[in-house]
């Protein structure tokens, strides 16, 4: 991950050392040049460039951290073609705008539905090896096809976080989940 990010950074200092301009912010006048600086917990500054007592920094997530504002609107889409209606039924997120729940990401639900309700603890479990998992409740009216859903915690990424969504149908085996999402804290929970 780190890569990913110190790569095209280091490339703009690069460019903007060549021309004369620095194409990178923050800069901070007048300080030494180090290897990095201790930030907020799970991040860290890497210096980049130093020219004339001017320093760039960058700052950059650890491995394990999903960067993803403290607070906003949560939109989300699921199908449900394996849904079997039993405990340890899953839908699968098919978009998302939170990078802390990715597509693919499963909503596994904890018990059986009922004839016309689905009333029951679910878990989001992201794709892949990962430590996370976010615990909600989930309350559906199969009838009138739109609920209700409330996220509170869970485990790494999704330990301070808290979401509440209302559930609406799309049609065929597709629904929507439109709603806000915090965490307190860090931006995201860590690992």
């Amino acid at each position: 991950m780190r890569y990913r990010i110190a790569f095209p950074v280091l490339a703009l200092v690069v460019a903007g050392g060549c021309a004369g301009v620095d194409t990178t912010a923050p800069q901070i006048q007048q300080a030494p040049c180090v290897d990095s600086l201790p930030s907020r917990a799970g991040t860290f500054a890497m210096l980049i460039g130093c020219q004339q007592g001017v320093k760039v920094a960058s700052t950059v997530q650890n491995d394990n951290e999903v960067t993803s504002p403290r607070s906003g609107a949560l939109h989300v889409t699921k199908e449900c073609s394996e849904y079997t209606r039993l405990a340890g039924g899953f839908c699968t997120i098919t978009s998302s705008n939170l990078p802390d729940i990715p597509v693919g990401t499963r909503v596994v639900y904890q018990l059986a539905s009922g004839a016309t309700t689905v009333n029951t603890d679910v878990v989001l479990d992201p794709p892949g090896p990962s430590a996370s998992s976010a615990f909600g409740h989930v309350f559906l009216d199969l009838v009138g096809k739109q609920g209700h859903g409330e996220f509170s915690g869970g485990t790494g990424r999704f330990k301070r976080l808290s979401a509440n969504v209302q559930i609406s149908w799309l049609g065929g085996k597709n629904w929507a989940w439109e709603g806000t999402y915090s965490f307190s804290g860090n931006a995201s929970g860590g690992e």
